[in-house]
């Protein structure tokens, strides 16, 4: 059985993190909260826990805890900022609310030489770290001792090394703790011994197994929203029950330009799976227009997704599934484990369940992976690869990227320059270089002059952003010449558009929503 890591989550807004990284390691990790982490832990049988971070103080009444049967299973256990903080406090240790406190770029210097660091840290190094915390530990639990400090955490990193807990005061998990992938890894193999087998392939498998179980004789309908994800979905399912799937792709009008005679040809020539194209644009488009709050505008894409599929799936006769490509970070980032800051974001996707009235039954194969680990099932089932390397496409599609009241010209403006913007990235060879492009036309007109003549047209702003999870990102430092080139591109071919921007916003780490 492939070894499993149970990750204890107490609210932080990157705990997901923490399982991406116990993945790249090789090693199977599983998020629960912490008011059902003693069930899942009996259940689980993990080689190991790690502690989250997280938003409470432990010098509250009433604030999180971790079951206290992981102290006493004999295993490793790892507690990351909150998470460090609740086991010391459990153990006997002293935390307390601190006048000194260390949020962002921090440096720790390495005090001793221990397991955790080997092959990292050096005693007497100091190295960069991420920190994010208010109170600190003061005291610690009888067999510990501090293998690392910071400025402003005198107990930055500590160990009992006879029982194999450890804690760290900031959070490796964020790739501006530069060796934390790697001091997460020293921890799952060096410590807990795990094997690192934990492969997509096996993933496939597994995952075709547990579809036939859950499935059984039944129907399935796939809602395809036309991105990688509830394709590849599609695809994992249709190879473990064949055409007891009928995918339905319901064209809303928000898609890129090209991306609907994409998806409908790939499925319908290419994988033969049975597929239903809805042209449902004047429905979408009729609701939408002139909506201009973006939390209505993704309640209505919704509203209409679950209506659409269950007139469709009457015309079927029924069905007692309904598949959708739910990944992980949706599933964290739309219903809060704790009551934390990683409140609901996600509402356009029916993480939550489905209506009663459905009478279906929700079918995630995804729901457990991350986005680069679906386009890595997307080769191990063999879709074209310039399919499944396409830049993340949002479900409300180009309403988000419309601010304002969304009108058919507007969108029809905003899909040819957003085309040429992508045209002129890949022309220059950096598609793959960057997480996510797209154009926004915003809510503004401006005056402009275009030859003899004045005009008055919409703003059109550029993104462009690298990230390596889709939690934490920078925006792609293009060059002028080719900010240049795109825009002059637009501005020529694009009637109504007279003035284009780059937008240079980053997505740091405690952000969600940047979109």
């Amino acid at each position: 059985m492939t070894d499993r890591i149970l990750i204890i989550d107490f609210g932080s807004q990157v705990t997901q993190l923490i399982a991406r990284r116990v993945r790249e390691s090789g090693v199977y990790s599983e998020i629960v909260p912490f008011q059902s982490a003693e069930a899942a832990f009996k259940e689980m049988n993990p080689k190991a826990v790690i502690l989250s971070g997280g938003p409470a103080s432990t010098t509250e009444l009433g604030s999180p805890r971790a079951p206290q049967s992981i102290f006493e299973a004999g295993i490793p256990v790892l507690g990351i900022c909150y998470g460090q903080q609740t086991m010391c406090a459990q153990l006997g240790g002293r935390v307390a609310t601190s006048d000194h406190r260390e949020f962002g770029r921090a440096f720790v210097s390495a005090q001793k030489s221990s397991p955790l660091f080997d092959g990292i840290w050096a005693q007497g190094e100091q190295h960069q770290v991420w920190m994010s915390h208010g109170d600190r530990v003061e005291a610690l639990p009888e067999g510990f001792e501090v293998i690392a400090t910071s400025e402003g955490a005198p107990f930055a990193a500590i160990a009992d090394e006879t029982r194999q807990f450890y804690g760290v005061q900031f959070h490796p998990e964020v790739v501006h703790t530069p060796d934390g992938a790697k001091l997460i890894s020293n921890f799952t193999h060096k410590i807990a011994g795990c094997g690192g087998d934990w492969t997509m392939a096996e993933y496939r498998q597994q995952a075709i197994e547990a579809i036939c179980k859950q499935v059984g004789d039944g129907k399935v309908i796939c809602g395809l929203s036309g991105g990688v994800d509830s394709s590849v979905a599609a695809v994992l399912i249709h190879e473990a029950i064949g055409d007891q799937l009928t995918c339905i792709y319901v064209d809303h009008g928000l898609m890129r330009q090209g991306e609907t005679e994409q998806v409908v040809s790939m499925f319908k020539d290419h994988y033969n799976i049975p597929l239903v194209h809805v042209d449902a644009s004047d429905l979408f488009i009729g609701q939408l227009e002139g909506e201009a709050d973006p939390e209505k505008k993704r309640k209505t894409i919704g509203r209409l997704f679950i209506e659409v599929f269950e007139q469709e799936a009457k015309k079927l006769g029924g069905a007692d599934f309904l598949a959708q490509g739910t990944l992980y970070p949706d599933v964290i980032e739309s219903v809060s484990f704790t009551g934390g800051p990683s409140v609901t974001i996600k509402s356009h996707h029916n993480v939550g369940g489905l209506p009663e009235r459905m009478n279906m039954q929700l079918v995630e194969p995804l729901r457990e992976l991350f986005k680069d680990e679906v386009r890595e099932l997307g080769k191990e089932l063999g879709l074209p690869e310039s399919f499944i390397g396409r830049h993340p496409f949002p479900g409300p599609g180009l309403a988000i990227r419309c601010p304002g009241g969304i009108t058919r010209e507007k969108l029809d403006i905003l899909r040819q320059a957003d085309a040429i913007y992508l045209d002129e990235i890949r022309n220059a060879g950096l598609y793959d270089a960057i997480w996510q492009a797209f154009a926004v036309l915003l809510p503004v007109q401006t005056v402009g002059v275009m030859g003899d003549g004045r005009t008055y047209e919409f703003v059109c702003a550029l993104r462009a952003v690298t990230s390596v999870d889709g939690m934490t990102a920078d925006f792609y430092h293009y060059d002028m010449e080719f900010l240049s080139k795109a825009a002059t591109r637009i501005i020529n071919e694009v009637k109504g558009i007279n003035r284009v921007v780059y937008d240079v916003t980053s997505k740091p780490p405690g952000t969600i929503e940047w979109e």
